[in-house]
Parts: C-alpha cells; sequence; structure tokens
C-alpha cells in the first residue's frame, strides 16, 4: 500500500533499476506468495520446525533452572552484577528495529522498495522483542512480583520507580510490541482476504475470514485501511527513536566510566539499525531462495538493505572513536582507563572483534560487486551479528568488572545456564518465524502491486503484453491489488 500517485512511481521505475522479475503479473505475485500458504507442508519445514522448537524447549528449561535455584546460576559477581540477561536484552531490542525503520520509516518517506521486505521485517520485530522482554523478566530474581513495575497500588502501597530508567525500558518496549503488532496485523488485512477468497476447505475460509474482519476490498474499506496504516506509521516513526534511546538510557543515566556519555541514544538506535537491517538480509537470503521469491524479492532489495548496512555501520564505527576522544578529551582518569581497559585488558579480545565485525567488514559494501554478491551479503549479515552482540558484551562487562576500587576487581565468565538460556532464545525465535513463514503471506502481496509498472493505468498504451492481438486495442487490465 502505498498513496504515491502511479504515474510518479512508473517515472521512479524507469530511472532505477527494476524492482520485479520481469514479466510479472498481479496474478504472479499472488501466486507466488499464496500457494506456499496453501500447499501441503514440505519435510524440510518439519525438520527445522523440530530443530526451531528443541531450541525452545531448552530455553523453557533454563527458565525453570532458573526460578528454582535462583540468578546464583548465572555467572554475575560483585562488580558485574549485570551480565548475559542485560546483553541480551539490548541486543534482542536492537534486532526488533528493522522491521517497524522499514515499515514506517520508508513508508512515510515513499520508499516502494520497502514492500518486498517490510511483511517479514514486521514479523521479525515482534518476535525479537518477544525474546527481548524475557531477559529482563527473569533479571529481577523474585519474579513473582514482578507486578511491582506496573503502576497498580497493591496492599503493600507500593508505586514503581518512575526515575528509573530500567522502569521505562518497561512502558517503552511494551508500546513499541503493541504498536508492531498492531501495525504489522492491519498491513496483512487485505492479503488475509485474499488468501480467504482461495480457500478451499472450510475450516480455512472460516479462520481467514474472521481475522480479515469481512475484507471485500470495497473503496470505502480502502479509504479506513489507507487512513489507519498511515496513522500507525506516523504513530510507530518516533518509537523506532525512542525505544532504544530509552534502553541506553539503562546506561548513560548512570557514573559508571564507559557508560556516563551522552552519545548513547543515537548511537544505540543507529547500532540497532545496523543489527537489524543484518539480520533481515539474513533471513531473507534464505527465504526467498527456498520459497522461489526471486522475482519478488530481487537482489536490488538486498543491495538497498547493504547500503543502509554500510550507512548505519560507519556511523557506529563513527562513534567507537569518538567515545575514545571524549574520554581522552575529558581528562578524567576513571573514563580513561575504561576505554584503554576496554582495548587492551582482560577483555581486549571481545573488543577487537566487535571492531572488526563492525568497522571494518561493512566497509566492503563500498564495492558494487560485494554489495550485490549474495553469499558475501549473507556472510557480512552473520558477522554483523555477531559483532552486535559483543558490542553489547564490551559495554556491559569491560565497564563494570574494574570499577573505582582495584580491591573489588573480577573476572566476568558466563555459565553453561547463561549461555543454553541466550541459545535458547533463537530457538524461540526462529518457532514463531517459522509458523508465520508457514501460515502467512510473507510478502505484502497487495502492496507490491501497488508499485508495479502495470498499477499505472496507462500502462498498457504503448506496452504490448503479447495477448492483444497486433489490430486489437490493448485494455489496461484492473489494478485492484486483490485481484
Amino acid at each position: 500500500m502505498s498513496t504515491v500517485p502511479h504515474s510518479a512511481q512508473t517515472a521512479q521505475a524507469i530511472d532505477d533499476p527494476p524492482l520485479f522479475g520481469a514479466d510479472l503479473s498481479f496474478h504472479d505475485v499472488t501466486e507466488l506468495v499464496s500457494h506456499h500458504t496453501e500447499k501441503k507442508t514440505p519435510t524440510a519445514w518439519f525438520g527445522a520446525f523440530a530443530l526451531a522448537n528443541a531450541g525452545l524447549l531448552l530455553l523453557v528449561a533454563m527458565i525453570a533452572y532458573l526460578f528454582w535455584n535462583g540468578t546464583g546460576v548465572w555467572g554475575l559477581n560483585n562488580p558485574v552484577g549485570w551480565g548475559y540477561a542485560i546483553v541480551n536484552f539490548v541486543f534482542w531490542v536492537g534486532i526488533g528495529h528493522a522491521g517497524t525503520l522499514i515499515s514506517a520509516i520508508l513508508f512515510l518517506f515513499r520508499q516502494p522498495w520497502r514492500t518486498a521486505i517490510n511483511r517479514s521485517a514486521e514479523a521479525m520485530t515482534i518476535f525479537a522483542v518477544m525474546c527481548a522482554l524475557i531477559f529482563p523478566t527473569i533479571h529481577v530474581g523474585r519474579v513473582w512480583v514482578i507486578y511491582w513495575t506496573l503502576p497498580i497500588p497493591n496492599q503493600m502501597e507500593m508505586w514503581p520507580q518512575f526515575k528509573s530508567p530500567l522502569l521505562w525500558d518497561v512502558f517503552a518496549v511494551s508500546v513499541y510490541f503493541m504498536v508492531s503488532a498492531t501495525f504489522w496485523y492491519v498491513g496483512m488485512v487485505p492479503d488475509l482476504a485474499s488468501l480467504r477468497d482461495r480457500a478451499r476447505s472450510l475450516w480455512r475460509r472460516r479462520v481467514l475470514g474472521v481475522l480479515s474482519m469481512g475484507w471485500s476490498g470495497a473503496n470505502r474499506h480502502w479509504r479506513n485501511y489507507e487512513k489507519a496504516y498511515l496513522l500507525l506509521a506516523a504513530l510507530a516513526t518516533p518509537l523506532v527513536l525512542s525505544v532504544h534511546s530509552v534502553v541506553s538510557f539503562d546506561f548513560a543515566v548512570s557514573i559508571v566510566p564507559g557508560w556516563h556519555t551522552t552519545i548513547f541514544p543515537p548511537y544505540f538506535v543507529a547500532g540497532a539499525i545496523f543489527s537489524g537491517f543484518a539480520m533481515v538480509v539474513t533471513l531473507l537470503v534464505i527465504s526467498r531462495k527456498v520459497y522461489g521469491l526471486e522475482n519478488i524479492i530481487t537482489v536490488n532489495h538486498l543491495e538497498k538493505m547493504n547500503i543502509i548496512i554500510l550507512l548505519t555501520g560507519t556511523i557506529v564505527g563513527f562513534a567507537y572513536i569518538t567515545e575514545f576522544f571524549i574520554a581522552w578529551y575529558s581528562g578524567v582518569p576513571y573514563e580513561q582507563y575504561a576505554f584503554l581497559n576496554r582495548a587492551f585488558g582482560p577483555y581486549a579480545w571481545a573488543y577487537w572483534i566487535m571492531m572488526s565485525c563492525n568497522l571494518l567488514f561493512p566497509q566492503f559494501f563500498w564495492f558494487k560487486k560485494l554489495r550485490r554478491s549474495i553469499p558475501f551479503m549473507f556472510a557480512v549479515s552473520i558477522t554483523t551479528n555477531i559483532g552486535m552482540w559483543f558490542e553489547r558484551f564490551v559495554i556491559t562487562v569491560t565497564s563494570l568488572h574494574r570499577d573505582y576500587l582495584p580491591s573489588s576487581w573480577d573476572y566476568y565468565s558466563p555459565t553453561a545456564v547463561d549461555i543454553l538460556t541466550f541459545v535458547g532464545t533463537f530457538g524461540l525465535f526462529f518457532t514463531l518465524f517459522l509458523l508465520f513463514l508457514r501460515f502467512a503471506p510473507m510478502v505484502a502481496m497487495a502492496e507490491v502491486k501497488y508499485v508495479m509498472p502495470q498499477a499505472d493505468p496507462h500502462f498498457y498504451e504503448g506496452h504490448g503484453d503479447g495477448r492483444a492481438g497486433a489490430d486489437e486495442p490493448e485494455v489496461a487490465p484492473s489494478v485492484s491489488p486483490t485481484s
């Protein structure tokens, strides 16, 4: 769905490389996307789903073990009171940023290339935020009193500490999740109606009929849909910038050397977009191949995402360098030592993995040939997310393990429970993503059709499609996105 005039879209299509494969019709888009939700479930899907479920069961087992024994099973010590739980929370929140940015901000800027990738990116956002919310929940220790974080008076007349950025996280991430989920569902309504009209079994038709909320493609439905979509995009846009800024306040408002800096909000937002786009590339490189959607999710789409990875990776690298300059310029010995300790202390190995993956590897995307190479972009997307995880680890652990008192210095090492809990969240993520691929349209069919050249009512004036005879006038087909 796009409100860009069709003539403007066609003009843009002439200037830029074609977004979609040649000779792709509206019917082809519907068939390519719908077929995978209607066919018999392939054996390979069951194999992947079983593997993801094993990871999910591992997550449940680790959380149960944690609740039974307490947070002592983690590798936390004095002074490292924040470990894998906070690192993984920030990591997953960052992964969840690309979907809303692709859907909301690029929609408001009328970027037609977002239409083929936004549905999968939105689903990834929701599932990543669900993984992220697990960690602050279990990190509170006494999870049975988690309701204290909510503004509900209780018998002890306790209220949340609204001056704490940890409580800001509760509201920021929860609102972000609800708006993103609503945005994702509203965008799917026309496509769910298309699947409903194609359904052959009674139960499938009824389920899709309920989910599509009586959508008939009437003019009134489209008007209300476009208004709702625009309002949700406008509401989601500030959340993209605010959520990870609020997460960065967990660190920035403290007086811990290495955290107490005003660069954290923009730095965290750029890093979140960086890692989020990398995860989208990782998922779509595989999905488009497995589901045969190379003509819809083309190399041109992937190249544009790689350009954004290059841009945000450069911003993140600049932030790394700026942090060292600020520490030196401040003249504060504690700050200076904190950053020297990051680069040359006991965790130097983590710091240089971070620098290599986040600053060095994305710079290869300056070369168009590498930017359009599927194997190379897949490898860089993997190393990017490895590097971004290490960034959160470096920020959290290296700032804590050597504080103001050398007598309390210690070395943090994660336990098997720490590591397996993190691995288990990937099981949850891929379980949900595989269910999405199986039962929902992974490409926004209606939105793709809106930006195809055929959507211009004048497209067939002078564009023979082989269906009309030499002396017969060509009639423009219906441009209804649900056709």
